[in-house]
């Protein structure tokens, strides 16, 4: 492939439509908007979910449920991914994140017990679960929330 080979890809450069320019074009008169009407007139056109008046279904329906403002949403790890960490070693969020085990910690970090630890770490984070919890001190780890 070669400069002067090079060439935009096909439809990508269209011009734009020449509307209202006679019969001839096939765009005169009223330019492709067909006859009277509120789609016809300049600015005119329903709301989605507009249903010409009658009531929406949208309000017809009831409303249910609520949004808990004050609900926190954890990211989460399981103590058997811990493993890779070396013996002794402090484990904290931003480490995590380094490493590529959180993408994105949320409102916080929580460590849950699914998996097996064999490594003795201090870990920090924000909310243990008892099961994490048990299995860190039970390898001789200890837990630090911050």
């Amino acid at each position: 492939m070669r400069l002067h080979d090079l060439k935009p890809a096909p439809r990508s450069r269209t011009s734009p439509k020449r509307v209202g320019r006679g019969i001839g074009s096939g765009l005169g008169k009223t330019s492709g908007r067909g006859q009277k009407g509120q789609k016809a007139r300049s600015g005119g056109n329903v709301r989605r979910g507009f249903e010409g008046g009658q009531m929406p279904l949208f309000q017809r329906l009831p409303k249910r449920g609520f949004t808990n403002r004050s609900r926190r949403r954890w990211a989460v790890i399981n103590v058997g991914l811990l493993n890779c960490f070396e013996d002794g070693s402090a484990v904290s969020p931003q480490l995590l994140m380094e490493k590529g085990l959180v993408s994105n910690l949320k409102d916080g970090l929580k460590i849950l017990g699914e998996g097996e630890l064999s490594k003795k770490l201090t870990v920090q984070a924000h909310s243990f679960s008892a099961r994490a919890a048990r299995k860190i001190e039970n390898a001789g780890g200890r837990t630090e929330v911050i």
